[in-house]
């Protein structure tokens, strides 16, 4: 397993970014950017995801496993790191930080609670939306994007989902996210696997205001695993919630993970 990483910064505490469904690490550059140099920043392809290995199937345990082994071989071999996790990325973190926690020190959980997350239809349709895409008539991404219009009217849902198309050495254009397994496993994804054990560290739980994904009822069972979490809501997000509301964003993390 191969996992692609890039670092931004080269001063102050060391933070890793993991991205959720369709998305890149390069998803939080501008972040990074903005966290210097107070901050140094990691940002991690999750499997299946940008320029880090496909797998032959999604699991929660396993994703976690392998960026934590990644993080022991570099980033996080001098001590603990803070994570930054949204939506899958979250859960991946949440994972890590339960099954490793001597790896990390602050913990942060955008916008996904350790529980089912019930947006299956919705990813189910943009994957197929991409899938439907016949990648041998595309000669510019503009081609693409016009093939997208219909079904994802969202010309920022476009352009997100569409960052993951890639024109090899034959100039064809090719999916970079493992579309096949990633539709084939959204039960897994929208799922969280059952562990047993706390993570008694600080965590900040973000979520957007305009989001369905962390609900009142998700409470109980999010400070049952993280004991130490402070709930805080991002005013005018939605579930993108460093895309829609960057400035908020940077603040909370700033004041988080410097203090």
């Amino acid at each position: 397993m191969t996992i692609h990483a890039t670092q931004v910064g080269e001063s102050g505490t060391r933070v890793v970014f993991l991205h959720g469904l369709f998305g890149q690490g390069k998803n939080f550059t501008q972040v990074a950017k903005a966290l210097q140099p107070e901050l140094t920043s990691l940002l991690v392809d999750l499997p299946n995801h940008g320029r880090s290995s496909w797998t032959d199937h999604v699991d929660y345990v396993e994703m976690a496993d392998t960026v934590a082994e990644f993080l022991r071989d570099g980033f996080g071999a001098d001590g603990p790191v803070h994570l930054v996790g949204h939506s899958m990325g979250g859960k991946v973190a949440m994972v890590l930080a339960l099954r490793h926690p001597d790896l990390i020190d602050r913990l942060v959980v955008v916008d996904i609670t350790p529980s089912f997350s019930d947006g299956a239809g919705e990813f189910e349709h943009l994957l197929g939306s991409l899938a439907s895409i016949d990648l041998a008539t595309i000669d510019r991404r503009s081609e693409a994007d016009e093939a997208l219009r219909e079904k994802i009217p969202s010309p920022t849902i476009r352009g997100f989902l569409l960052q993951n198309l890639r024109a090899g050495d034959d100039e064809r254009y090719t999916w970079q996210a493992n579309l096949d397994v990633l539709r084939r496993d959204l039960p897994t994804i929208g799922g969280f696997p059952e562990i047993d054990a706390t993570f008694d560290h600080p965590v900040l739980w973000v979520a957007g205001e305009t989001s369905p994904y962390v609900q009142e009822e998700h409470e109980a069972r999010m400070r049952e695993l993280f004991p130490r979490t402070r709930l805080v809501t991002i005013k005018g997000a939605g579930h993108w919630v460093h895309s829609e509301q960057p400035a908020s964003f940077v603040s909370a993390l700033k004041v988080f993970l410097t203090a």
